[in-house]
């Protein structure tokens, strides 16, 4: 499975790798604008709510795309159960743990703490899908993570729970990004195929955990549903939930899941860079701004060395000068 995955990852052109990642970190941004919009300008009260509604728009839109034959994944059937676990159960438990993060910490320890999911992705996707990266592709990774420890250094406050949280947060966004990678090779289920049984799975006891924690009955009783603004905007999240879902799983189908995640990383210091001079609440440091700005540095070496070779991260090639580091403890004897 592993060796097909890298295998389809080196046979795609540059341009579409190139495309996906420039796809997923556009719809990424414009849902962070919606969502923002949605939960802090109308004061909508269930995050959950919303997400709901987003993965019920995913299954409704890729139900009537496969019935007029534009997409193609297989009927429901009990071995999709199998075929897709354990991806419905760790984007429950990233969905969980990111909120509760991200109520208990503050922005700049948020941030820092976040790009421990680039690491753990590297670890993982070397583990399970069998990849090799170079010293560069490392260093510029680790400097990533380095920029984003100066970028909070000035908020150094300790809370236990909050960092359990955050890092279980780290753990189940990687291990989805890898396993969705991983999922993406099962050719019987195909993206879209990926895509729509996750939904499909977990929506339902993501509204009965909605109705049991009160969340359902905080949003059925607000106020502003006969809004037409608020609709709209409502509406446009969840449509945006599904291009951000598809996005994902593209740039994972066209890359690696340690590109998607750092491409997010890189997304999220734009907007810090943007924050600097549009919106007003961006507290300027030197430290802060000195520190987002050597994490920008790694993501761009990141970037060039991934979108500029010919050989996709995580391939070795036999005669390169580079030397490889080993994480896999298998890969020593392949070759």
């Amino acid at each position: 499975m592993s060796a097909e995955v890298c295998r389809e990852t080196a046979e795609h052109p540059r341009l579409l790798k190139l495309s996906s990642a420039l796809f997923y970190a556009g719809s990424s941004f414009l849902i962070t604008v919606v969502n923002k919009t949605v939960l802090t300008s109308f004061r909508f009260p269930s995050y959950l709510f919303l997400g709901i509604g987003q993965m019920i728009t995913t299954i409704v839109v890729l139900y009537l795309a496969k019935k007029s034959n534009t997409v193609k994944f297989p009927d429901f059937d009990r071995s999709v159960v199998l075929k897709i676990f354990p991806l419905p159960l760790l984007y429950v438990g990233n969905h969980v743990t990111g909120l509760a993060s991200t109520k208990k910490l503050s922005l700049p320890m948020f941030t820092v703490l976040r790009k421990f999911t680039i690491l753990m992705t590297m670890i993982l996707e070397a583990y399970l899908l069998r990849k090799t990266f170079s010293r560069r592709l490392i260093c510029s990774v680790v400097t990533i993570v380095f920029g984003a420890m100066v970028a909070a250094s000035s908020d150094l406050a300790f809370d236990m729970e909050a960092y359990t949280f955050i890092l279980l947060n780290d753990a189940f966004t990687a291990a989805t990004g890898v396993y969705t990678k991983k999922k993406l090779g099962d050719q019987s289920l195909g993206k879209y195929g990926v895509l729509f049984y996750n939904s499909l799975i977990i929506v339902l006891p993501t509204l009965l955990a909605s109705a049991f924690t009160g969340d359902l009955t905080k949003a059925l009783l607000f106020e502003d549903w006969s809004n037409v603004a608020f609709m709209l905007c409502f509406l446009l999240s969840c449509f945006m939930g599904f291009v951000l879902m598809c996005s994902i799983v593209l740039c994972s189908f066209y890359n690696s899941a340690l590109t998607t995640t750092v491409v997010g990383a890189i997304k999220n210091v734009a907007v810090a860079y943007i924050g600097i001079f549009v919106g007003g609440d961006y507290m300027f440091s030197w430290i802060n701004f000195l520190g987002l700005s050597i994490c920008m540095s790694g993501g761009i070496v990141y970037s060039y060395l991934t979108f500029n070779s010919s050989q996709p991260p995580g391939n070795n090639a036999e005669g390169t000068q580079e030397q490889k580091i080993l994480i896999s403890e298998d890969l020593s004897r392949k070759d």
